[in-house]
């Protein structure tokens, strides 16, 4: 047994005593992306399914932030997870590969590319529409899921891997959560860029994984939320995505407040109390059809 396993296993049994009522109201799975992919034999990257009780057809794939180093599984992931499932949106947390684990580009890419195909691949077996299959992402899986949006169309990296992939790999909603955005050097979070790229990338991977520069016309629709004093990825990261945003024409909104700091996730804590931020995201899921 792994050591990955068995801090994997950790996670799992703590959520659950976190989140007793959770056993309960969603049906939990989990299952390895890469099974039966020859290219990809002896990778293990795991997607946790929590089903509800009563399935609206969307669906969300989770990404949980940590620098592209690590995994925020429990703040970021579960939490995520249970208030999505409540709601009737069938939930998958994605434990995509990271350098903690000597992962860099493209792995993570491969993974969320990977996660959307096999999700909107058998929807049907888990009651979900294909064109209601969105993803949220927290700090750098906000860059994961912002990059899986922008070059939904541009790049396949599941067809490098020899994979034929049968189904689009666009998202049909974004919701990046205090993200990383940029790889620049005025901006960008050191930490995450040196996980995803290496120590000193060239300008040329800085740029093409700066996402302010990257968005693309067919965007999907884009739920941005950060706090002017994150104290650890810069807001002017949100707000040169936002503007990039709103000059392609894409449908977006972004949440700004005050104050809550960086790594807030969906517990409840002081800035939850404070701003309810997950009601107004709650409103605008709502609006756009993809939450009762």
């Amino acid at each position: 047994m792994s050591f990955d396993f068995r801090i994997r296993t950790a996670f799992v049994f703590l959520a659950f005593l976190l989140f007793p009522s959770q056993a309960f109201s969603a049906k939990r799975s989990d299952f390895n992306i890469w099974h039966g992919v020859e290219s990809m034999r002896g990778e293990i990257v795991q997607m946790e399914v929590f089903r509800p009780e009563s399935p609206n057809g969307s669906a969300v794939i989770i990404c949980p932030g940590g620098s592209y180093h690590h995994l925020g599984i429990v703040n970021e992931g579960y939490t995520t997870a249970k208030w999505f499932s409540e709601r009737g949106v069938t939930s998958f947390v994605l434990w995509y590969r990271v350098a903690k684990n000597r992962y860099h580009y493209p792995s993570q890419m491969q993974d969320v590319q990977r996660a959307i195909q096999v999700v909107r691949e058998n929807s049907d077996s888990y009651q979900i529409r294909k064109d209601r299959i969105g993803l949220i992402g927290f700090s750098a899986g906000g860059h994961l899921v912002t990059w899986a949006g922008a070059f939904a169309s541009r790049t396949n990296e599941l067809e490098k891997l020899g994979i034929q992939t049968q189904t689009s790999l666009r998202p049909d909603f974004v919701i990046p959560v205090y993200p990383v955005v940029s790889m620049q050097d005025d901006i960008g979070h050191k930490w995450s860029r040196k996980s995803l790229l290496g120590k000193n990338p060239p300008q040329e991977m800085k740029d093409l994984f700066s996402l302010e520069m990257q968005i693309p016309g067919d965007m999907p629709p884009t739920y941005l939320v950060a706090c002017r004093d994150d104290p650890v990825v810069m807001f002017e990261n949100s707000v040169r995505l936002y503007e990039a945003l709103k000059q392609k024409g894409i449908d977006s909104e972004f949440a700004v407040y005050e104050w809550g700091g960086h790594g807030f996730g969906m517990t409840d804590n002081k800035f939850m109390k404070a701003f309810h931020w997950n009601k107004a995201l709650e409103s605008w899921l709502q609006a756009h059809g993809f939450m009762d």
